[in-house]
């Protein structure tokens, strides 16, 4: 019989916000899929990457400006370094928690690009922000070719978050998932990319990790997609007056509550 597959998307909150920070976090939550793992699931994980690609866009653009012949790293090279040291801490973490309890599985982390469309609405309006606080004079340097939105105490800049497409590296992570393996794949939403011709060019972007971890359990044909959050639970008229915690609901309520907005 066939195990059963799971897709855990991991939010900001379960992977810290700075180095210390994510490897205190990352022993807590290898706890959480060591524990589905040593009950015969199959697991692949996606993870978020917001604090850290932007951290990781701010160091080097600042070093590319004090340092001559050094470049500021457009946003898909900042996705990918995140993915892989996000992926070293948790492969690690994963791998020291399961062999704790005795059990040897390999973990691996697929540097993975997710197709975006060059046409996507959202590259008109774009809305995650990213990097540090800028002063006005940063901000209208800044603004040259990128956007940027003002914010308490200054300017931070923004870009797309446009819809996944596919998923380039979908065959390896499938064979992994096939020979039983531990996947982390799609971090931080994968790397965005724009097919030109033969080849895929780096998109400034931001995917949102639960809609690729949507996509991804529905390529491995998953059998549950979990997504881990810092509330207790979805509710109707988030962040108003009128919240209705929802527990529990039915594809066909979702769809409902989609069509109503």
């Amino acid at each position: 019989m066939a195990k059963k597959r799971i897709v855990m998307a991991i939010g900001h909150k379960d992977m810290g916000t700075n180095l210390p920070e994510q490897k205190e976090a990352v022993k807590r939550t290898a706890k959480v899929i060591a524990d589905f793992i040593q009950d015969g699931w199959q697991v692949a994980i996606v993870h978020s990457n917001a604090p850290q690609v932007g951290m990781i866009h701010t160091a080097m653009n600042e070093f590319g400006k004090q340092h001559h012949g050094y470049s500021s790293a457009p946003m898909s090279v900042c996705s990918a370094m995140s993915q892989g040291y996000i992926g070293y801490d948790l492969q690690n973490g994963i791998r020291a928690e399961l062999i704790k309890r005795g059990i040897y599985k390999p973990v691996s982390t697929v540097l993975t690009q997710v197709t975006v469309d060059p046409y996507d609405e959202a590259f008109y309006t774009p809305v995650k922000v990213v990097g540090r606080v800028m002063s006005e004079e940063e901000a209208k340097e800044e603004a040259k070719g990128n956007h940027v939105k003002a914010v308490e105490g200054g300017f931070r800049r923004i870009v797309a978050s446009p819809h996944p497409v596919a998923i380039v590296e979908i065959d390896a992570i499938k064979a992994l998932m096939d020979a039983d393996q531990i996947v982390i794949a799609c971090g931080g939403g994968g790397i965005p990319v724009m097919e030109q011709g033969y080849n895929l060019r780096g998109a400034s972007a931001i995917i949102e990790k639960d809609l690729a971890t949507g996509l991804l359990a529905k390529e491995i044909d998953a059998d549950v997609m979990m997504i881990l959050t810092s509330v207790d639970n979805v509710t109707l008229n988030f962040g108003t007056d009128k919240e209705e915690p929802i527990h529990h609901m039915t594809i066909a309520e979702a769809k409902t509550y989609m069509e109503e907005g």
